[in-house]
């Protein structure tokens, strides 16, 4: 079965590193790519990185893209321009560790990636202290 890749684009190569590592354990069937980080160490994305990554993912069902701060969505955009064919491609708006994991949940489900995109916003609703 083909299932919707994920891609998630962090400033800090450590922590899409880590968000892979956590969500491959939850769902290993989900082909999940990361870009995070400049190559000398330093913190910061790089559209050609998110491009591989994209292609390196690539699924007939879709790729969703989580990112976490403002400039990662600059990239991702442009990452996306620069492919050959960047159709069935979409940005989520969610929180990385959040909607990665319900994007991952959904992904695994085989849901198409409208439905992932969906599950993955709505991580932005998730209240995880109930305050009285």
């Amino acid at each position: 079965m083909d299932y919707v890749s994920l891609v998630f684009v962090s400033h800090s190569a450590d922590i899409v590193k880590g968000l892979k590592a956590l969500l491959y354990e939850m769902q290993p069937a989900v082909t999940i790519g990361i870009a995070g980080g400049e190559e000398d160490g330093g913190i910061g994305t790089n559209a050609f990185d998110i491009k591989t990554a994209l292609e390196s993912v690539h699924s007939p069902k879709g790729t969703v893209i989580l990112f976490d701060l403002g400039s990662a969505l600059i990239n991702a955009e442009l990452a996306i321009e620069m492919l050959a064919d960047p159709l069935n491609i979409r940005i989520a708006d969610a929180p990385l560790l959040e909607g990665g994991y319900s994007a991952v949940v959904e992904a695994g489900f085989g849901s198409d990636v409208d439905k992932v995109v969906e599950a993955a916003e709505k991580a932005k609703e998730m209240q995880k202290v109930h305050r009285s």
